[in-house]
C-alpha cells in the first residue's frame, strides 16, 4: 500500500504556460513559490521553496485564462518523478500533478483581499482530467 498526496499553497513565480499533446490534450505548466517562516536563534527566517506544477485538461486552460504571475493558489495533487538519461547519467525531477486547483482572491492595492475579483475554483471546474491509461505520452 502507498500514499501519494500533496496540498500546498503559494504564489505563481511566472505566468502559466499552456501546451497541447499531439492528441489535443491541454497541459498547463506553472511554477509555485511557497514560503516557510520560522524562528532561529531569536530571528525570523523565511525559507522559500519552488515547485513545478502541471494541470491537465480544461482546468489547465482556465489556469492560463485566470492566473498570472503572483496569483495565489492552493494545489491538491500528487508527486510525479520523471527520469531520463543525459550524457550517460540518470537525471530526475519531481513535480506536482494537480488534481484540484483553488484560486485565491487577488489582493487589492490597499493590501486587502478583493473578494469577487477572481473566479473561484468552483466556477472554472475543480476536477482535473488527466490523460487516460491509453495515452502514454504525458509530455508530448
Amino acid at each position: 500500500m502507498s500514499l501519494n498526496s500533496v496540498n500546498i499553497m503559494g504564489n505563481l513565480t511566472r505566468d502559466p504556460e499552456l501546451k497541447y499533446t499531439p492528441s489535443g490534450k491541454a497541459v498547463c505548466s506553472m511554477s509555485l513559490a511557497n514560503n516557510r517562516v520560522f524562528t532561529s536563534k531569536g530571528e525570523k527566517v523565511t525559507e522559500v521553496s519552488y515547485f513545478d506544477v502541471e494541470v491537465w485538461g480544461p482546468v489547465g486552460e482556465n489556469c492560463v485564462k485566470y492566473l498570472t504571475k503572483g496569483s495565489g493558489i492552493i494545489v491538491e495533487g500528487r508527486l510525479k518523478q520523471d527520469r531520463w538519461e543525459k550524457d550517460g547519467k540518470t537525471q530526475s525531477r519531481v513535480r506536482i500533478t494537480a488534481t484540484n486547483i483553488h484560486f485565491l482572491p487577488k489582493k487589492t492595492n490597499n493590501g486587502s483581499s478583493g473578494a469577487g475579483t477572481q473566479q473561484s475554483h468552483a466556477e472554472v471546474g475543480a476536477e482535473v482530467a488527466e490523460p487516460t491509461a491509453q495515452s502514454t505520452a504525458w509530455d508530448e
